[in-house]
């Protein structure tokens, strides 16, 4: 499997190229490392926290910023299974992050805090996807 933990140059700028006026939704799915890879030299590198514990801890060091920014978790599930898709993907957490305004996203990511903390899931992540939505009305049909 692919490592996608941080979005590459081209796509954080196609992402900055966005309209940021209205709220936005991020998909995201998480597949953590057995064990977390902090850089040579932090205080926790030699702890043995888990994938899953370091993502704790980036959870709750942003958790006053998104509180702040009036973000919010929308939705989180537990995987089961690939229906569609590679059979080789399987993730360890899955939920829908709801934003304010795209400008709130881009106020947390350039949050001095949240750089800080972010080492917490760079170390935590094996690999990732992060999908930028637009709210969309539900329905009772597909399509």
């Amino acid at each position: 499997m692919t490592a996608y933990v941080d979005p590459d140059r081209t796509q954080f700028e196609a992402l900055k190229a966005l309209d940021r006026d209205h709220p936005i939704e991020m998909l995201n799915l998480v597949k953590f490392r057995a064990q977390a890879a902090y850089p040579d030299g932090h205080e926790l590198a030699a702890t043995g926290l888990t994938g899953a514990q370091a993502y704790h801890n980036y959870g709750s060091e942003t958790a006053p910023i998104i509180a702040r920014l009036g973000a919010s978790i929308l939705w989180r599930g537990r995987f089961e299974t690939m229906l569609i898709g590679p059979e080789d993907e399987a993730w360890d957490a899955v939920f829908v992050a709801h934003y304010p305004t795209a400008h709130a996203f881009m106020e947390m990511v350039t949050d001095p805090v949240y750089q800080k903390a972010v080492v917490h899931r760079q170390a935590a992540v094996e690999t990732s996807r992060l999908i930028r939505c637009a709210p969309a009305q539900g329905s009772e049909a597909f399509g």
